[in-house]
């Protein structure tokens, strides 16, 4: 099989390469398939999220900080498995979805308090921005180009080393403000954030389309919804934080 790659961890073309030989023996992945487990984790994000936001605005707030915890740690070690065993995505892709959004919703009812219905406005960003991209993808007025692919894949690298560097000096107490601060470079560097991580949702509709198209594995199907699932999650949040930003110099 041809490889496609992604900047998304999560729907790297090494992915089809190491389970080229499986294809066609349990069925097909197919895009409508795909779609309709795209639906399916979003819903379990949802009930996720609507237990630790109506727990954090609720008596016992302390209690939900605890399941942001496990949501956060949980969710990352759910999509490190998935990622490196695609096989058990039907298994650990609603897992990932639940502890995602258990960590989501804590965080979205504490921005809440803070900064009355942000959350609501970032989800509604978050999913104009799906559909335009969509949209976009689906006329051909952006296709996953291999100049395309490297300049995202290259773009998504930078930020991932920059968020790491930002993480590790903050074990030591040092911020690096202009990544966090609500001033002019903070938002603009907000900005290309997203406009990356749009831009990633288009290497992800290319991904999900040629899987399908080479009959990769019926299970492929939770494993491209999963994929998916991680560039929106990432999305969401940094629309938390323009907008976030943008209450917070008012």
């Amino acid at each position: 099989m041809r490889m496609i790659r992604s900047s998304n961890p999560a729907m790297s073309g090494a992915i089809f390469e190491r389970i080229s030989d499986t294809a066609g023996k349990s069925g097909a992945m197919t895009i409508n398939g795909t779609i309709n487990k795209i639906g399916v984790l979003l819903l379990l994000v949802i009930a996720g999220a609507a237990y630790t936001w109506k727990m954090t605005l609720g008596e016992n707030p302390a209690a939900a900080q605890t399941y942001v915890m496990i949501g956060a740690i949980g969710g990352l070690i759910a999509a490190l498995i998935t990622i490196f065993r695609p096989r058990t995505a039907g298994v650990t892709a609603p897992i990932y979805a639940i502890l995602e959004g258990l960590f989501l919703g804590g965080i979205s009812a504490i921005i809440n308090a803070k900064y009355q219905g942000i959350p609501f406005q970032a989800v509604i960003l978050t999913l104009g921005t799906l559909f335009t991209m969509l949209f976009l993808y689906r006329s051909g007025r952006l296709r996953a180009t291999p100049r395309f692919r490297r300049g995202i894949i290259m773009a998504t690298g930078a930020i991932f080393f920059a968020y790491l560097l930002s993480f590790i000096f903050s074990l030591f107490g040092v911020t690096l403000g202009f990544l966090h601060s609500s001033g002019p470079i903070g938002i603009i560097i907000n900005l290309v954030v997203i406009v990356v991580a749009a831009l990633n949702l288009i290497l992800d509709f290319d991904f999900i389309e040629k899987g399908a198209g080479m009959s990769a594995p019926k299970y492929m199907e939770w494993y491209g919804a999963f994929g998916l699932l991680v560039t929106l999650v990432w999305l969401y949040i940094e629309f938390l934080r323009l907008l976030s930003r943008f209450a917070g110099r008012d």
